[in-house]
């Protein structure tokens, strides 16, 4: 789109289904780099992915081309597809419904590609729910605890 400037800058968060660990160190990396072609293909602009067994960080500077929950759809659906199709685990991967989706300035991105690099080291002493509670809180997001994860409290 000529003469169209943006400056987006958002931070997705989801989890693997009942947040089992299954993303495994053996294939971690391949999904990594599955999901960066993606968003590449998208056009958009990868700034950092990690994450736990349990759960994925991905921060890109977003083009305005697509929506926010066409990209996800995508991401989710793609990767979880290629992770059965290549057989890494011996049961079926799904990935948890929804996600969270959180946008930060451009003076703020130096600090979330260093979080999300540090993952493993966030989570010695946080669990991803702490950590997924945190953001909505943070973020001010209003949500319902009893639906957080489909889980009941």
């Amino acid at each position: 789109m000529a003469n169209t400037y943006t400056q987006i800058h958002i931070q997705f968060v989801f989890a693997v289904k009942y947040r089992d660990g299954l993303i495994h160190p053996a294939f971690q990396k391949e999904l990594y780099q599955y999901i960066s072609v993606i968003i590449k293909h998208h056009n958009h602009k990868l700034l950092a992915i990690n994450g736990m067994p349990d759960h994925v960080h991905i921060f890109i500077g977003m083009r305005p081309s697509q929506s926010i929950s066409d990209l996800m759809q995508d991401i989710k659906g793609s990767s979880s597809k290629w992770i059965n199709e290549k057989q890494f685990l011996k049961v079926k991967f799904e990935w948890q419904e929804g996600y969270g989706a959180f946008s930060y300035s451009k003076s703020h991105a130096d600090a979330v590609i260093k979080y999300i690099e540090k993952q493993e080291a966030h989570h010695s002493t946080k669990t991803f729910r702490e950590e997924y509670l945190d953001f909505l809180k943070l973020f001010e997001i209003d949500y319902d605890e009893r639906y957080i994860f489909n889980e009941p409290i």
